[in-house]
């Protein structure tokens, strides 16, 4: 027995891996992207809940990319984030490891790159009827719709991360007989305790939290100046 990174005495055979600040960035974040692409297909009056989705979503990324230098071990970019050398040690059998895999780790940066970037063109770009970014107002037209095509190109790359995702989760669970899902619901994989992940402070977490509020705040256009007020109409004389 040993004690872990998380104060309690674990199991021989267990590691705990996915600290609970990581495990509800990505089920909040699957949740979101799966309600944002649903209200984008409708339209209509669910494109203003597509745009506080698109919020949300951005709140979280911002977050975990703070908790990705501020977080626990294998939350840490540098940790999983690996080169040349480790992703070709991994296809021949020869990484051992906790947490995300060299390869994968590849595929988390695309997600991650992807959705922000999915989130931030969101925020100028339009539906081409009533409904407008948060920060729409501070380009012209054309700029807008050139926005809103890479937004849609953006859209069709991002399912075909999402699907290669899945795929390589029914991969493992298949052929390598491991379940990528469980340890990202209770935080424990196979492994030695003593290889629990350390770090990720509760000061770490309110910070990432706080620059996540900030920047959704700023996102959502409350840096623009009010409109101005319409011309007061004037009464005719008689």
């Amino acid at each position: 027995m040993c004690v872990g990174a998380v104060g309690v005495t674990q199991p021989a055979d267990k590691a705990y891996v996915w600290d609970l600040p990581v495990r509800l960035f990505h089920w909040l974040l699957v949740v979101c992207v799966i309600a944002a692409f649903i209200t984008a297909k409708v339209g209509g009056n669910a494109m203003v809940w597509h745009g506080r989705l698109g919020l949300v979503i951005l709140g979280l990324l911002v977050f975990r990319i703070v908790w990705g230098f501020a977080g626990s071990t294998y939350a840490r970019f540098l940790q999983f984030v690996r080169g040349p050398a480790a992703i070709r040690a991994y296809l021949q059998g020869q990484w051992q490891g906790q947490g995300h895999n060299p390869l994968g780790a590849l595929s988390v940066l695309a997600l991650l790159g992807t959705l922000t970037l999915q989130a931030a063109t969101g925020l100028f770009a339009n539906d081409d009827i009533a409904y407008s970014g948060y920060l729409a107002a501070l380009i012209d037209s054309d700029c807008s719709s050139d926005i809103t095509g890479i937004h849609h190109l953006l859209e069709k790359i991002l399912m075909l991360l999402v699907v290669a995702h899945i795929g390589a989760i029914v991969f493992y669970a298949r052929v390598k007989k491991q379940n990528l899902v469980k340890p990202m619901i209770n935080g424990w994989a196979d492994g030695k305790p003593c290889e629990s992940a350390k770090g990720g402070k509760p000061t770490a977490f309110v910070l990432a939290v706080l620059i996540a509020v900030a920047t959704v705040w700023a996102a959502s256009g409350a840096i623009l100046p009010p409109p101005p007020a319409p011309p007061a109409s004037v009464a005719p004389a008689f």
